[in-house]
């Protein structure tokens, strides 16, 4: 039975948003829904409320980092119980039987299916994002989030974080000692200097503001600071780097 939502949608390219209610799927066998708490605001979701990549279907209801409460699991879900803290990113479908799929990388697969933005269920049901009261999705494209994170804290990690964390660990980066270069402290350098050092990396932070260095090495705790457009300091890095290898 398919369950009553309430959100807030962009009906045209102005991305304006506004009240919107709408119906998700039931909750099936397999499937997950949770009460969305926090969702995050990716410049994605301004991309496609506007529909500036020309493949948005309106209304669009944005947001794909997503996290809740849950409130309802499928007789044959595994993984989550209710009263479990989880969040959806920005999958919630794909055939599960390619070769990219399985091999973890579901996000190759011909028939992958985005959060929101006019993507179709196999079902032909629509998608909508996380700017609602409510999130249905297969407890494959869920995840557990630790009672110890902050659920608005653990929001961006659906998108920003996993964007940093994944070529980290895909490139050898997160092993102690190893030196890594961080190219800009926006939305997600400052997320990837966190991860890095965490994992034990020496981190250089690479900005073309110098107003940064203190947030990056004071707060963030990056080991050094480079402005890319000094030149002085780059041909310096660049020597040194030489010297090293």
């Amino acid at each position: 039975m398919a369950q009553k939502a309430f959100g807030w949608a962009a009906r045209d390219t102005s991305g304006i948003l506004s009240p919107f209610q709408f119906s998700r799927r039931g909750n099936g066998e397999k499937d997950v829904t949770f009460k969305v708490l926090y969702c995050g605001i990716c410049h994605t979701d301004l991309h496609m409320v506007k529909n500036d990549w020309g493949i948005s279907a309106y209304p669009v209801v944005p947001g794909h980092e997503i996290v809740g409460v849950v409130t309802e699991v499928g007789s044959k879900v595994e993984k989550f119980k209710i009263g479990d803290k989880v969040g959806v990113g920005c999958l919630v479908g794909s055939c599960r039987s390619c070769e990219d799929c399985t091999n973890d990388l579901e996000n190759y697969c011909a028939k992958m299916v985005l959060t929101y933005g006019g993507a179709k269920y196999f079902d032909g049901t629509t998608t909508y994002g996380g700017y609602s009261d409510l999130m249905v999705a297969d407890e494959h494209f869920i995840v557990l989030v630790p009672n110890n994170i902050a659920l608005d804290a653990a929001a961006p990690l659906l998108c920003a974080g996993i964007t940093v964390y994944s070529p980290l660990k895909y490139y050898g980066l997160d092993k102690p000692g190893v030196h890594v270069g961080i190219v800009g402290l926006g939305g997600l350098g400052h997320v990837a200097v966190k991860f890095a050092k965490a994992m034990g990396a020496k981190v250089t932070v690479i900005s073309t503001s110098p107003n940064k260095k203190d947030e990056a090495i004071q707060r963030l705790g990056a080991d050094s600071f480079l402005v890319s457009s000094d030149q002085a300091q780059i041909k310096v890095r660049i020597f040194l780097f030489l010297q090293i290898i």
